[in-house]
């Protein structure tokens, strides 16, 4: 019984500290190098195949996550309708990719909803084009106060910024 109320009284005596929140992955604008390269090989790898489920003109949509070893992995793919915006990721995602079916905009590339997408989440996302092999890809990204776009190439070189 002493040794119970000595126990206690211990506890009381030193303040125990609350658990560190859970460390979720900071947002930043312009993807890694790592997972730019991750995505032009598995999105590329995507690109082509069939959407299953109800919505006939779907596009792919990838969620790119760090697995527990700290690589670039896919943490979610799922099928989106083409013409929605996306919504916000969780918080633990690090780009999205998004596969499209067609392009919509007169000259190909990201469409105003994939701009506006980047402008509200602050986060990389990647427009890869399936109408075409090999598949386009550019890279939508938060600069300077800005959402620019620039293309990836088939190997991974990357071309300049635009508005």
């Amino acid at each position: 019984m002493i040794a119970v109320l000595l126990f206690v009284a211990a506890l009381a005596a030193e303040p125990v500290a609350a658990p560190a929140p859970p460390a979720t992955a900071a947002v930043v604008p312009i993807a890694d190098t790592d997972v730019r390269e991750f995505v032009a090989i598995a999105g590329r790898k995507v690109a082509g195949r069939p959407v299953g489920g109800p919505i006939a003109s779907a596009d792919k949509v990838l969620l790119i996550a760090r697995d527990d070893k700290g690589f670039p992995a896919i943490a979610v793919s799922t099928g989106f309708p083409a013409r929605q915006s996306l919504p916000a990721p969780p918080p633990s995602t690090l780009a999205v990719v998004r596969l499209r079916q067609r392009y919509e905009t007169p000259v190909p590339g990201p469409s105003a909803s994939d701009l506006a997408f980047v402008a509200a989440n602050r986060m990389p996302l990647f427009v890869i084009g399936e109408w075409a092999r090999p598949a386009p890809m550019w890279e939508v990204a938060w600069i300077d106060d800005a959402v620019r776009y620039r293309i990836i190439g088939e190997v991974g070189e990357i071309g300049p910024w635009q508005d």
